[in-house]
């Protein structure tokens, strides 16, 4: 097993639990999200595994999103990079898993945060959990939500969403569809194990074949309008916009646009 140094990795029950622990909210770089793809590749390749989760060690942030000090004065090709795995890497895991995926949210989660818990099949939030996507306010774009959040609950509430940095509540998630269920503060891991429980008492084989039929029909050209989007975003570094706001971020100061 892999040295993982931003994760724990353990199976249960048939069931394999990621849980992110990069203090303290689990913010996104190169050495988590490289984790995180190589245990859900080990869940995958494990024949004793029928479900996976991923969550957080932290009651306070389920992930904070991407490290912005890591493409803080980079370049394109070096957000590039970073998105290739977030985006591609994941999404052809996921799409190849042939298990459910479950994501356990013990805190908020914003922005890259919302990108690994969306890639999940199934998503549990505690009644205090948010989601949001403040990219916007440092000048970025939430690249996949884009593609991803109009689909789930509507154009015109995903746009307010998206061009306003404003979270939404955990329980108006599940009322618009984003997320699955919402229980008290301290049983979302317990709900999540519940779930996958069942889950894993399903036909492996059953379930292998029709995850993957359900992934085929409802990709809808997933990568392609992806692409698109990181093209965007990697543009969208190269301003001084985006310059100005990541550096206003890190100097916690108003932007000056």
């Amino acid at each position: 097993m892999p040295n993982f140094e931003t994760i724990d990795y353990a199976v249960r029950d048939r069931v394999a639990e990621i849980t992110m622990r990069r203090a303290p909210v689990n913010a996104i770089n190169h050495a988590l999200i490289d984790d995180i793809l190589a245990a859900y590749g080990l869940a995958r390749d494990d024949g004793g595994v029928r479900a996976v989760i991923l969550t957080s060690a932290f009651d306070n942030a389920f992930s904070a999103g991407m490290d912005l000090e890591m493409i803080r004065g980079g370049s394109g090709l070096e957000l590039r990079r970073f998105l290739e795995k977030l985006y591609f890497g994941m999404h052809d895991l996921q799409y190849r898993m042939g298990k459910p995926t479950i994501a356990a949210l013990t805190g908020p989660a914003r922005a890259a945060g919302v990108t690994l818990a969306v890639s999940c099949d199934v998503l549990i939030a505690g009644e205090q959990a948010t989601l949001g996507y403040p990219e916007i306010d440092v000048g970025l774009i939430p690249a996949m939500h884009f593609v991803h959040l109009p689909r789930q609950i509507g154009r015109h509430k995903a746009f307010e969403l998206l061009f306003s940095g404003q979270p939404i509540p955990a329980v108006e998630a599940e009322r618009r569809g984003l997320v699955n269920r919402v229980v008290p503060e301290g049983r979302v891991i317990d709900e999540a194990r519940a779930l996958a429980r069942e889950f894993a008492e399903k036909s492996p084989v059953v379930m292998r074949l029709a995850r993957d039929a359900f992934m085929r029909a409802n990709d809808f050209e997933y990568r392609r309008a992806i692409e698109n989007t990181v093209e965007t975003i990697c543009n969208i570094i190269a301003t001084d916009d985006a310059r100005e706001g990541l550096d206003a971020f890190n100097e916690k100061r108003k932007p000056n646009w």
